[in-house]
């Protein structure tokens, strides 16, 4: 059975990203983002969203394992920002329902939620360069990278949250992620 570990990086929405793969038949465990990766034993990990980048623990080093990464909000900033991309405070700010324009239909990860897709997201920060090797597959009005992919090292992330009944194909996100972790 594939195992997929939530990294809590104190998202007031983690619980939710755990629950919606236990829902897909997924084992999955929450695990706090002081937890070391040789402490986890996963097929593929989920870097929560959170309040703030000074408290994400040991969630870059989860970058760095050989793992699928799928990183939400907050999650995928870490990612931009550990490896070379740039992040900094959105134009838009707080919680929206915002119309994502998928960009890259062939990608792994939100692909199939092309041509567009509605979501729930907060732009107080947002990935604003993607690191080398990353591309945007997603934008909207408010934000220029949705969401990003590098498949050559199983690196993704989106800036909304597909946890949420809000996020109209979020399940779909959640069952990609998984069919990647599978195939890893």
């Amino acid at each position: 059975m594939t195992t997929i570990v939530v990294v809590d990086n104190h998202g007031q929405f983690t619980h939710l990203e755990r629950r919606a793969l236990r829902d897909l038949g997924v084992e999955t465990e929450l695990v706090d983002n002081e937890t070391p990766p040789e402490e986890v034993e996963a097929d593929g990990i989920v870097l929560s969203g959170g309040p703030d980048m000074d408290r994400i623990g040991h969630s870059a080093d989860y970058l760095r394992d050989g793992r699928p990464v799928l990183g939400i909000c907050l999650g995928m900033q870490l990612i931009a920002a550990e490896l070379g991309g740039r992040v900094e405070g959105g134009d838009y700010g707080g919680y929206a329902d915002v119309t994502v324009e998928i960009t890259d239909p062939d990608d792994p990860l939100v692909g199939s939620l092309a041509p567009e897709t509605r979501v729930w997201a907060s732009h107080a920060d947002e990935v604003r360069e993607v690191p080398e090797g990353f591309s945007r597959t997603a934008r909207s009005d408010v934000c220029g990278v949705e969401a990003m992919s590098d498949p050559e090292r199983a690196l993704y992330g989106v800036q909304w949250h597909p946890e949420v009944a809000h996020t109209e194909e979020g399940e779909e996100v959640f069952e990609n992620f998984v069919a990647i972790c599978e195939s890893a």
